[in-house]
């Protein structure tokens, strides 16, 4: 078979914009950052080389082992904060005083809400920023709807389990 005849393939040429596939990296709250972060790769050593590559190089197309590796762990690490998020969430369901979790949850469809509304309204505007802003905050919207969830899974657990007495009960016959 002559080597011409032999279909090639195309290389591909990573650029900035391949790291807005998929949704965007979950917004971690303060309050429950310390556990949800601990052990995680943050990728900050494959976003250093990268932005190196970038300083000496000017143009994308030299990094892109840099881009590839970078978006591999970041893929890898928000997948990994989204599950402990939701894990998180769940436990506080389990764990807080009903009426605090049940505020939690009514704060956290406070939140969704809010967000989709802004969705809505940026629908109309076609230009590249709008874009991004609606990438955001659809992967921020998806984020909070599925803490919600574990939280009120984490809510409804708790009712099914029965409630154990702290102090046992003595029999008198007196």
């Amino acid at each position: 078979m002559d080597v011409d005849s032999q279909p090639t393939m195309e290389e591909t040429i990573l650029v900035g914009d391949d790291l807005m596939t998929g949704p965007a990296s979950p917004v971690i709250p303060p309050e429950i950052a310390s556990h949800v972060l601990e052990g995680v790769d943050i990728c900050d050593g494959k976003l250093r080389n990268l932005f190196l590559c970038l300083q000496i190089n000017d143009i994308e197309p030299f990094c892109q082992d840099e881009i590839a590796l970078y978006k591999q762990c970041s893929q890898k690490r928000d997948m990994e904060l989204r599950q402990r998020l939701r894990d998180s969430e769940h436990k506080l369901g389990m764990s807080m005083p009903i009426d605090e979790a049940r505020e939690r949850a009514s704060q956290l469809e406070s939140e969704a809400t809010l967000l989709d509304r802004r969705l809505i309204l940026l629908s109309a505007d076609k230009s590249f920023i709008a874009h991004r802003l609606r990438w955001s905050l659809q992967s921020r919207s998806i984020d909070i709807k599925r803490r919600l969830e574990g939280l009120k899974q984490g809510i409804e657990k708790r009712k099914e389990e029965p409630v154990k007495s702290e102090t046992p009960k003595k029999w008198s016959f007196w």
